[in-house]
């Protein structure tokens, strides 16, 4: 076999990247193995018997409830929180959560979505609500259209235009819209059209870059939303939702975008103060009404026991939602069981007491030229890690009065960059009664992504006549100060004003943001001059006991088909049915390596196509095999046999496997959701098999000629099965 060293170090090669990739799986699994251990332990156990009080069903309940929230709160904990150490690298469980092999709906359990976002709704938007007879006869026309037709509807609206009037011009609908679009009155309806069209696709693209993030912030492992084509529609699957309800509003719900004038906590620092001095009176007081509690009499004990079941079925959800924060020295301690972590869990125990919002929320403090504590003149309040903002928020609703009604605190929308585990709190400033934001979203005429003088990442804003009137004012009243853009309820910036801008035009930067992220911020302001209103038209819940029968079902057909195989080549090739098998391994082994390096999701048609390859592989060995044998009944030496049966097997091969491996590109091409995951494994499983079926096994049967260990293509009872048939029919 000629380039054999090429070979060699190839496949070993491609075995360690395989092996690299499939050990983030691995880690991801051990990790999620540690956080139901931590969810199922003796304390969750006790919490869920103290809250049932006794109820048997009740207690299964709560446990359940409990066991979720815990796990939950494990795996936030080490989100950030390094879990495999290659030396060179090092790796979160978030890093190799997303490097671990993908599981599809099918086997994973959840939420699978189609929404349509409404392209009529975009075209009457764009023209201003138009009143025109014919544009209004036109709409009505193209959505009897629609019901029977393939064709995108600003395709359709352009003919039933055309048939209502042939006459009309779009461009007297839309010319105040697009204006700045180069449409004039003497502007084709065909030019008009073009816009129309390329508008809608920016809407859709907008209402796409909005959903991701939502999806992104509810904290979907592994979500995928796509685009279908041209239809309009967007496909949305969620592995591992529980929530169905709670994303249908998530999907539904109008973007609100906000711009809110700031407070400095240089302002409102004495609130903070206040805060952490009341958390800390009640948490003294809890801890002393339990140690009275000790030694108090029967009669008393009584009282306060009906006062507890009294109140106990008020408290269970809130004991639910926080019961992750009773036990976080104990998850602490867990990840960092160390002797001088444990110190240190110590000290924070301590300091936690004295200064509870503190312990967590990191205020804007910092110190003079002698050393002495000032609040900075800054809106963000503080930072906090991520795993704790949950618990910060809990304890602010405790003292929410302590604050200004005109106060809200929002956090970042994401890191910055040199802290990737902390976010921002923000302190937003409500400018009217009713407490909402200065100025809505509704006014941003357009949004790119542009550089600033210094080459950083800006994006750019426009907005309308009303907006800029506002916007002037806003930032005439604001100089010096922050104004915060707000994204459904997240601060995406908050860049100070350094003078009144009178032109409606604005420039988001800082945060470090990349081109990327810059795109889709501007799409994302863009979404309020297009509220592209999306609908979910078909939609399938697939529950976690239904995805664990499949993945069941699927790994005991691979294994039975598995084991099968590999018996069925023994018996019949003897030795060389080893070598065959050995291949077969190699192969599945590649196999899931590549689909964990490429990023694939494997569904339940997936291991359909899995199942089919191990059939396929060894069918390449078959024919070498079968072609070997009848070099040795011609009389020819094992060595020349070997060689001129896989010269003789290549063309076989090569024609059965390209064309099954045409096919599965075909698939892959056409075909959407189970088809294409079927096809996925298929044109990966040909091609390894391929290379394992035809050089892994040529180069163990050399190794073995070398070694001078006999190889036999056949037992007794097979070595002349079919060797004279003669049939004939054939």
């Amino acid at each position: 076999m000629q380039n054999r060293g090429a070979i060699k170090f190839f496949a070993i090669a491609f075995a360690l990247v395989c092996l690299y990739q499939l050990s983030f799986t691995f880690f991801a699994y051990r990790a999620e193995g540690n956080a139901k251990d931590y969810a199922v332990n003796e304390t969750a156990q006790q919490l869920a018997k103290d809250l049932a009080n006794g109820d048997e069903v009740m207690e299964s309940y709560l446990f359940d409830s409990i066991s979720q929230k815990r796990e939950k709160y494990y795996l936030d904990s080490i989100a950030n929180v390094v879990v495999y150490n290659l030396g060179v690298a090092k790796y979160t469980y978030n890093d190799v959560k997303e490097r671990e092999i993908n599981l599809g709906l099918d086997l994973k359990g959840g939420m699978n979505v189609t929404l349509e976002v409404s392209v009529a709704d975009i075209v009457n938007a764009l023209s201003g609500n138009s009143q025109d007879p014919v544009f209004r006869q036109a709409m009505t026309l193209a959505h009897q259209k629609q019901k029977n037709s393939g064709e995108d509807f600003v395709t359709l609206f352009g003919e039933s235009f055309n048939e209502v009037d042939p006459n009309a011009r779009l461009a007297s609908i839309f010319l105040f819209e697009f204006k700045d679009k180069g449409i004039t009155t003497s502007s084709t309806n065909a030019e008009v059209l073009q816009v129309i069209r390329t508008e809608a696709e920016g809407a859709i693209d907008r209402s796409f870059q909005i959903l991701r993030t939502r999806i992104d912030r509810f904290g979907v492992a592994q979500p995928n939303i796509q685009k279908l084509a041209t239809s309009g529609r967007i496909l949305i699957e969620l592995p591992g939702i529980k929530d169905p309800e709670r994303v249908r509003k998530l999907l539904q719900g109008t973007a609100k975008l906000e711009f809110w004038e700031t407070y400095n906590f240089s302002e409102v620092y004495t609130y903070f103060d206040e805060a952490n001095r009341r958390l800390k009176q009640e948490m003294s007081v809890e801890e002393s009404i339990a140690d009275e509690g000790v030694g108090e009499s029967p009669l008393e004990a009584d009282s306060q026991k009906e006062t507890v079941e009294a109140e106990k079925s008020n408290d269970i959800a809130e004991a639910i939602e926080n019961v992750a924060d009773t036990s976080s020295n104990e998850l602490l301690n867990q990840i960092e069981s160390d002797t001088s972590a444990a110190n240190n869990d110590a000290n924070f125990e301590q300091y936690a007491k004295d200064n509870p919002l503190y312990a967590y929320l990191m205020p804007s403090y910092s110190t003079d030229e002698n050393g002495r504590p000032f609040a900075v003149k800054t809106a963000r309040v503080g930072i906090a890690a991520i795993k704790d903002t949950a618990r910060i928020n809990n304890m602010l609703s405790k003292v929410k009065d302590v604050f200004p009604r005109e106060m809200r605190l929002v956090w970042s929308v994401k890191p910055n960059p040199e802290t990737p585990d902390l976010l921002e709190l923000v302190a937003l400033k409500a400018s009217s009664r009713d407490g909402s934001a200065a100025m809505a979203g509704d006014v941003i005429a357009d949004a790119r992504q542009d550089y600033g003088q210094n080459g950083e990442v800006t994006v750019d804003l426009q907005m309308d006549s009303q907006g800029a009137k506002i916007w002037k004012r806003l930032t005439g009243e604001n100089v010096g100060r922050q104004i915060a853009i707000v994204l459904d309820d997240y601060v995406y910036s908050f860049p100070v004003v350094n003078d009144e801008i009178p032109s409606g035009r604005s420039t988001i930067s800082g945060g470090g943001m990349t081109i990327e992220e810059a795109q889709d911020l501007a799409n994302i302001l863009k979404a309020g001059k297009l509220p592209a209103a999306a609908r979910i038209v078909e939609e399938n819940v697939v529950g976690p006991s239904l995805g664990r029968e499949a993945v069941t079902s699927g790994m005991n057909s691979f294994i039975l088909a598995f084991i099968l195989v590999l018996a069925y080549m023994i018996v019949y090739y003897s030795r060389a049915g080893v070598v065959a098998n050995i291949a077969l391994v190699t192969n599945i082994f590649f196999l899931f390596g590549v689909l964990a390096s490429i990023g694939a999701v494997l569904t339940l048609p997936g291991m359909a196509g899995i199942v089919l390859t191990l059939g396929m592989a060894v069918d390449a060995n078959v024919i070498i095999y079968e072609r070997i044998k009848e070099e040795v009944r011609a009389g020819k030496g094992m060595q020349l046999a070997i060689v001129d049966g896989y010269k003789n097997a290549y063309s076989a091969i090569v024609d059965g496997n390209v064309t099954t491996l045409l096919t599965g590109i075909v698939l892959y091409i056409f075909g959407s959701g189970p088809v294409q995951g079927f096809a996925t494994t298929l044109i990966i499983g040909i091609l390894s098999s391929l290379f394992t079926a035809i050089f892994i096994t040529r180069m163990t049967f050399t190794w073995m000629q070398k070694k001078n260990m006999p190889i036999t293509f056949a037992s007794k009872a097979t070595a002349n099965v079919l060797s004279k048939a003669n049939f004939n029919f054939i």
